[in-house]
């Protein structure tokens, strides 16, 4: 029994069959500890021949005397405190044992016949209650051999579900010292070994994978339980899903959430939450939105906490009247809203620029004999004042959250300092960045990410570097939006190769850029008609996971019409909604300047009209260049209708700068028409329009048209409207068109 219990190697050789053996340490316990060791008879000696000496003597009994005498005392030691426990505890669990046992003194292949010894003769339960006692020594904890025989004695037992827990074990232990890929494979071998493999040590392997990063790993073991006929369960898929959440990789968690709707499997609340909250944050609300929608449709039954999340969520995004109607949603299915939920409301509307209606709600709150309002709530209206330059404001409210015993925090303090930075109020920002340090707090990298970027907006580049090495003097390191802020001033100042550089030490500085940063750098190339270094810096993006924004394309599209490659800025266009980006007018708008200037009109009339249903406002630019392109082929009576569509305002004020356009072009004749078409709109005749009509007309020698229009202006008492300069600027600009 000895030999065959110390097994070979792992004791992997053959598969154990305890019951075949006919001594085992706890029949020797019994044999010398009988009290009819002095009583029994030859009769009882024939009927009870596994407690007598005399009759049946166990075999090599000096070497079991000598080997087996620690074992047997810890047998009984273990068994004496397992009694002990209620049976209701037994029942249940192995019961603690509280063994006075120096484990020191007991050597591997002792505490591995313990263990077997236990599990044949007082039963699974016993065994497993010294298992779980000698793992709590180091010494036996990480000896592998003593997790193989117990699941194997266990087995023996068909107790196949303690076998399984053992095995579970091994694999979290193994794992805390890099023997994690030992232990897996381990635990297939026992397959060989009656143990069968189930959703349970998938689930523990997928877990302790994917708390390691180890997701690719865990993957590839999905994959080989699947070949052995192991069927993964909800909680497999989930534990995938949360492995690649907690890598970044979103792509590789939306695959595995939509294989488990797939096959009908439904999230728990906090899953839930995670997965919303993830989606979110990446910029893909729609689709947690839409997984919600599933789960809900699928059973799940939302929380407090889920539906806060999504109604954060949505807030963020900018939906407010949409998470009004969670809210309501949520109330009408008897939750009611924390204020947690409402700082998540608020945080909105200040986000939106909504701020009286924000500070109604707060208001709501501070008088509410439920809920009062917590730091997060007074961060969020301090931040919505302070990016709403109410900065007076947002210092009451600071002032108040200090009387009513709240603590600001760093994120309170660095709302306020961005909120002054960007005003220019730097002095009040240093002040509160030195108060901060005596409260307790210390700068972080976004309060000086606030510093730095209003700095290099107000041109003072070099005293945000010297701040910034202030900050990595006491231990700051720089994040994506740093590097970002300095990559995008760089890229203002047309000083690409150094932004490069910044860029490429973000790589070495394992720091990772986001879509903002990329774009940035795409948008300066393609500023500079660079557009090969465009393409791969976007086709680097996309291999790294992250998904092209609507400014993404923008800049693209813009740099191909700057490139007079149209047909690749159209093919660009095409492709934003594979990426879920809706065009805007300002990417309309390029594309429109790119076919005009190379004459493709019908399709930049096509385009127009298009973005015009869409309700999208086409810009100054925009509406200015079709209109005189078709001017420019003599198509007058297209270009009218073109500008027809827009409001009266738009359309006045277009007309009058492409009067002016036209006079400055010498063409008089066709912009007497649109003179004539704004005098039966619009009585109040622009002075500066009026004066390039005349001195036009002067100089090609057109007197007639003159005095044809002053004829009508006079009879119809049209008033002459003094536009300011600056409406005059912002309705033209000829550079701007030309170009």
């Amino acid at each position: 029994m000895l030999s065959f219990l110390s097994l070979k190697s792992h004791g992997l050789k053959a598969k154990l069959s305890l019951y075949s053996v006919s001594y085992t340490p706890l029949k020797i316990l019994c044999y010398y500890h009988s009290t009819a060791d002095n009583n029994l008879n030859d009769d009882d000696d024939d009927n009870n021949n596994s407690c007598n000496i005399h009759t049946s003597p166990p075999p090599r009994k000096q070497h079991l005397q000598q080997q087996q005498s620690p074992v047997r005392s810890i047998c009984s030691l273990v068994w004496e405190s397992y009694s002990q426990q209620s049976p209701h505890v037994r029942l249940l669990q192995s019961p603690s044992l509280n063994l006075s046992v120096n484990p020191d003194s007991l050597t591997h292949e002792q505490a591995i016949t313990v263990v077997a010894s236990l599990a044949s003769e007082a039963g699974s339960m016993v065994a497993l209650s010294f298992f779980n006692w000698a793992i709590g020594f180091s010494k036996f904890r990480y000896f592998m051999r003593f997790y193989i025989v117990s699941a194997t004695s266990l087995i023996g037992n068909e107790n196949f579900e303690r076998a399984h827990e053992v095995m579970d074990c091994m694999v979290r232990v193994f794992a805390e010292i890099g023997r994690f890929n030992e232990a897996v494979s381990m635990v297939i071998e026992m397959e060989n070994h009656g143990l069968v493999l189930n959703a349970r040590t998938l689930n523990c392997v997928a877990g302790v994978a994917g708390e390691m990063g180890l997701v690719d790993y865990a993957e590839n073991v999905f994959d080989e339980m699947r070949v052995r006929g192991v069927c993964p369960d909800s909680i497999s898929y989930k534990l995938m899903a949360i492995a690649y959440c907690r890598m970044g990789r979103i792509s590789d968690m939306d695959r595995w959430l939509k294989d488990m709707v797939y096959r009908g499997f439904v999230v728990d609340n906090a899953t839930c939450t995670l997965m919303i909250s993830t989606f979110c944050k990446n910029g893909l609300a729609s689709r947690g939105f839409w997984y919600f929608d599933k789960w809900v449709e699928m059973g799940l039954k939302p929380n407090l906490i889920n539906f806060t999340a999504l109604i954060n969520g949505l807030c963020k995004r900018g939906s407010i009247k949409q998470a009004f109607e969670k809210l309501e949603e949520m109330v009408k299915k008897g939750w009611k809203p924390n204020v947690y939920t409402h700082t998540a409301i608020i945080d909105g509307l200040c986000k939106k620029g909504w701020t009286e209606k924000a500070f109604r709600l707060f208001l709501k709150l501070v008088r509410s004999d439920d809920y009062k309002p917590n730091v997060h709530t007074y961060t969020s209206m301090i931040n919505g004042y302070s990016k709403d330059d109410k900065l007076n404001r947002a210092e009451m409210l600071l002032s108040r959250m200090k009387e009513q015993g709240l603590v600001p925090n760093t994120k309170t303090y660095s709302c306020l300092i961005d909120g002054h930075c960007k005003a220019g109020n730097f002095e009040r920002a240093y002040e509160l960045m030195d108060l901060m340090g005596k409260e307790g707090f210390s700068a972080n990298i976004f309060t000086y990410n606030a510093f730095i970027d209003s700095l290099c907006k107000k041109g003072r580049f070099l005293e945000a570097c010297k701040l910034l090495k202030k900050g990595f003097q006491r231990g700051l390191q720089a994040d994506t939006v740093t590097y970002t802020i300095l990559i995008s001033e760089l890229c203002r100042r047309a000083d690409a190769r150094q932004a490069l550089v910044f860029f490429c030490k973000m790589f070495k500085v394992a720091v990772q850029p986001d879509m903002h940063t990329y774009t940035t750098l795409i948008a300066a190339f393609s500023r500079q008609k660079r557009m090969e270094e465009s393409e791969k810096l976007l086709a680097e993006a996309v291999g790294l996971g992250f998904v092209p924004t609507k400014e993404t394309y923008t800049s693209m599209i813009c740099g191909y019409c700057r490139d007079r490659n149209v047909s690749l800025a159209l093919k660009f266009f095409n492709r934003m909604g594979d990426h879920g980006c809706t065009p805007d007018n300002h990417t309309y708008g390029a594309l429109i300047s790119g076919l005009c200037k190379e004459s493709k009109l019908d399709e930049a009339c096509q385009l127009y009209e298009a973005m015009i249903d869409k309700g999208l406002t086409p810009c100054e630019v925009t509406r200015l260049t079709l209109a005189y392109e078709n001017c420019k082929k003599d198509d007058s009576a297209t270009a009218m209708v073109l500008l027809e569509r827009l409001d009266k305002k738009l359309w006045i004020r277009t007309v009058n700068t492409l009067i002016r356009k036209l006079c400055s072009e010498k063409k008089v004749g066709m912009a007497v028409l649109f003179f004539h078409k704004l005098l039966d709109r619009d009585r109040n005749v622009d002075r500066v329009t009026l004066a390039a009509f005349t001195s036009a007309c002067h100089e090609s020698n057109k007197y007639a048209l003159v005095s044809d229009l002053s004829d009508r202006i006079s009879k119809g008492i049209v008033s002459v409207n003094h536009l300011s300069t600056k409406e005059s600027q912002l309705g033209f600009d000829e550079a701007e068109l030309e170009g």
